[in-house]
């Protein structure tokens, strides 16, 4: 066990006469890494304040992490934003009977995305989209296989959960099956997209008619089973109270110590452009700061929590760099402005490698490149970058 006197700032925390006395007992387990209950989750996003959480969650992520900010260098591919489904948070899709400002992308067509960073040390491609009728598991068995023969070297994640559950239904295949078939064709590892909240009364208002929670937790979990490791995100700020927020966290803890697939947390800001929930107002940033310190905190056994900077922007993505995060996820090259449509800061969402570890730097951690399952690639930490590299498109 840790030694309490190696951490100041959560032994000065404690000492404070003022602190709640059940705030005081969820630092101490913090501090002696003990797990927090799901009343305790609730405990702290009721009464928890900002620089409690912060001081706790950063104690947690220097711990495991010290500085270390990890980002990687990709690409996204969205093959459609025509869906059969009808989310009532979701900007980007277009329903399949009314397809206008819709898109959908050939084979061909995705091949020559990928073709674009030949000879670029690119190290993954990310593919989700819409669910298409069309789209269907051989379709994108024949996307993965071309992807991988082109070139062998990509790491392939890619479709969310919401994605497979409609494949392997088409395709009248168990999840275990159709899990295989995938990973067989070259598909790597799974994003963490689909889960939203996984409580069915918050479902049944945003997304009452694709996969549900359970369903989602099995397709990660066949997915884990194969060897395969997978990410996982909850969207909040819309209709959900913060016991489903904990719910839903406490969810993914409990597959994650049954089969330690997750690498990754990462909680995903509501956006209210465009969507029938646009009444409903967006958390403020000291929110979202909170939100970040408290998954540090309950997820205690996800190596790594994710900011997705192309939704909080970059800003706000530096904050959370000092409440609990380790990683800003990647380059990207995001052409279809899948978040844009949602009203996320960034309207083409795309930074190279220069200027992403200098945002890390400018935060005071050290920026180093991983592959997706996290094998340290580069530190920048010492590595000085030209104007023309900082100012490059």
């Amino acid at each position: 066990m840790t030694k309490r006197q190696d951490f100041p700032a959560v032994q000065t925390l404690l000492q404070q006469a003022n602190l709640d006395t059940a705030l005081k007992s969820i630092a101490e387990k913090v501090l002696n890494q003990q797990r927090l209950t799901p009343e305790e989750g609730v405990l702290l996003f009721e009464k928890g304040e900002l620089g409690f959480l912060g001081t706790l969650a950063n104690h947690v992520r220097e711990r495991l992490h010290g500085d270390k900010t990890y980002f990687n260098r990709n690409f996204h591919i969205e093959p459609t934003n025509v869906c059969i489904f009808t989310c009532n948070f979701c900007s980007y899709s277009r329903l399949y009977k009314n397809k206008e400002d819709g898109w959908e992308l050939s084979i061909d067509e995705m091949l020559d995305i990928v073709k674009k960073y030949d000879g670029q040390p690119v190290t993954e491609v990310h593919i989700v989209g819409g669910v298409h009728p069309k789209m269907n598991l051989a379709y994108f068995i024949e996307l993965i296989q071309k992807i991988s023969a082109h070139r062998p070297d990509l790491h392939i994640k890619g479709f969310t959960a919401v994605e497979l559950d409609y494949m392997f239904r088409k395709a009248k295949v168990s999840i275990e099956e159709g899990m295989r078939i995938l990973h067989d064709a070259g598909l790597q590892s799974l994003p963490g997209g689909g889960a939203e909240i996984f409580h069915p009364e918050v479902r049944a208002k945003i997304c009452h008619d694709k996969v549900d929670g359970d369903g989602w937790l099995s397709i990660h979990k066949a997915a884990h089973q194969l060897g395969m490791h997978t990410n996982a995100t909850m969207l909040y700020g819309h209709v959900e109270e913060f016991w489903h927020r904990v719910d839903h966290m406490e969810r993914l803890r409990s597959l994650q110590d049954e089969t330690h697939g997750f690498n990754t947390f990462i909680p995903l800001k509501f956006r209210n452009k465009d969507n029938d929930l646009s009444h409903i107002p967006e958390t403020s940033i000291i929110e979202d700061l909170r939100l970040y310190a408290i998954a540090r905190l309950y997820m205690d056994n996800f190596p790594h929590l994710k900011a997705y900077w192309p939704m909080l922007g970059r800003s706000t993505a530096q904050l959370t760099l000092s409440y609990g995060v380790n990683d800003l996820d990647g380059t990207i090259d995001d052409t279809t402005k899948i978040y844009s449509m949602a009203g996320a800061e960034e309207q083409r969402p795309a930074m190279n490698t220069a200027q992403l570890a200098m945002l890390i730097k400018q935060a005071g951690r050290r920026p180093v490149e991983r592959d997706t399952v996290y094998n340290e690639i580069m530190d920048y930490t010492d590595v000085v970058f030209s104007d023309e590299e900082l100012l490059a498109k």
